[in-house]
């Protein structure tokens, strides 16, 4: 049996063991890479190391301890109120408002997962808030980030495009934003009918002055928060959110009209927030180190806000994220990927080998770089391209979207950050919700991009 095959089976292995005895992933994956990394791939520990996500480490934890600063002084709260009061109480307004701002940021330059980063927490407090499923609004934000993701200015289209002139290959910039867009954007459609977005148009408006929490009077409330939630299949453990206690610092019709005052540490909270928002998009700084320094500097000046945000940090997650990442690391450092590849591109057929890398580029995608893969990926498919009876816009196009809609898998970094980002619900219970959505998604989209893009010929 090849190394390469052992590899795979491996990881299937960890799949198994994770699902069946409820232990936690990463730790099984670390094991795993360890195991395989040392006596079938021949690595030292610096070769299996060499694939930690030490980036991504520092991104989940500094977006979540500093979003857990922001709910234990009261920051997210204010934010809610704030929001719902400007979009009149629509509740059924905030998923696409997510959306809509998180492909606003990915289209004019933000790389994907630090859009993810900024918008999930406060996306996520809503949900909470407002008895939205968690599944529709961390999806709404992910797939708002990826609609965006390939316009010719964007960090995606960019590297793409780069790789498309690179290897001599037809290309349209237009297209391939568009494909992205339409993909993204009819998915998400989906989403809102399925996960409960009719529920919330019949709720109709939510009352500011209440917090709009389902039961506690709220214009077009339905009654209750499970009720809101029932036959979502994602709502947060069966119960709806309680009303926020009354601090000393909060009061109803505050003079925001949000019910909530802004106290100095709030107006500062509000301040690191937009801080990492112009650090990353404006200097292109790290968005896990920002974030960490700035729950630094609030956590020295108020020191009481923030005694448990450093216990609220998403550890198990991190701990899940890092160890899958890690394995992957070793399947590339070994080869795996490159052979997965390279088998498929040997095909004869070459419809048949286009869907079958769609396949690849889906799979690897929700437990690796999105990028990374379309790099690898879209040489691979020059062979049967340079034959002509595939057309080269349509086939990258749809490599492209079927590398990119995974990222909702929490292997990803879009689905580890939405996972991360989610209070107050049972994460155990998330993870598999987005598992199990990341496998639907991996098995439809492919074949759907590849009837729609690339058997038609396009380019």
């Amino acid at each position: 049996m090849s190394p390469e095959l052992i590899s795979i089976l491996v990881l299937v292995v960890v799949f198994v063991i994770a699902t069946t005895r409820s232990v936690n992933m990463g730790a099984l994956a670390f094991a795993a890479a360890f195991g395989v990394g040392t006596l079938v791939a021949d690595l030292d520990a610096d070769g299996i190391f060499a694939g930690f996500p030490g980036d991504l480490f520092v991104v989940l934890v500094g977006v979540t301890y500093l979003f857990a600063i922001a709910r234990a002084n009261g920051t997210t709260d204010w934010l809610v109120h704030a929001a719902v009061r400007l979009m009149r109480g629509r509740v059924a307004l905030i998923p696409w408002v997510m959306f809509a701002l998180t492909g606003a940021l990915t289209a004019i330059g933000a790389v994907s997962p630090a859009a993810v980063a900024i918008v999930a927490p406060i996306a996520l407090s809503f949900a909470t808030r407002y008895s939205i499923s968690p599944l529709l609004m961390g999806t709404m934000v992910v797939h708002g980030a990826q609609a965006g993701g390939f316009s010719p200015i964007s960090i995606y289209g960019s590297i793409v495009n780069g790789i498309v002139e690179r290897e001599k290959l037809p290309g349209s910039e237009i297209g391939l934003f568009l494909a992205s867009l339409v993909a993204n954007l009819l998915i998400a459609a989906v989403l809102f009918a399925v996960l409960g977005g009719r529920k919330l148009w019949a709720r109709g408006a939510a009352a500011p002055e209440d917090g709009g929490v389902p039961g506690k009077g709220g214009t077009g409330s339905t009654g209750t928060g499970a009720d809101a939630n029932a036959g979502t299949g994602a709502g947060t453990g069966g119960t709806a959110p309680a009303a926020v206690a009354v601090r000393p610092d909060q009061e109803t019709g505050g003079a925001e009209g949000t019910g909530i005052r802004l106290t100095p540490a709030r107006i500062a909270t509000l301040a690191a927030l937009v801080a990492l928002v112009v650090a990353v998009l404006g200097f292109d700084l790290d968005a896990g180190l920002t974030a960490v320094t700035l729950a630094v500097v609030l956590s020295t000046a108020w020191p009481d806000d923030s005694r448990r945000a450093v216990g609220e940090i998403a550890w198990s997650t991190v701990l899940l994220i890092c160890g899958v990442l890690t394995y992957v690391g070793v399947l590339e450092e070994m080869g795996t990927i490159t052979w997965a590849g390279e088998g498929v591109g040997g095909i004869g057929v070459p419809l048949l080998a286009a869907v079958l890398l769609c396949y690849i580029g889906a799979i690897v995608s929700a437990f690796a770089s999105s990028v990374g893969i379309m790099g690898a990926l879209i040489p691979l498919a020059v062979p049967f391209l340079a034959q002509g009876e595939i057309g080269a816009v349509g086939m990258v196009a749809a490599l492209a979207v079927s590398a990119t809609v995974v990222d909702v898998s929490p292997f990803s970094t879009n689905g580890a950050l939405v996972l991360a980002a989610a209070p107050d619900v049972d994460r155990d219970r998330f993870f598999r919700q987005l598992m199990i959505y990341g496998g639907i998604v991996v098995a439809a989209v492919p074949v759907l991009a590849w009837l729609v893009l690339v058997v038609p010929g396009f380019g």
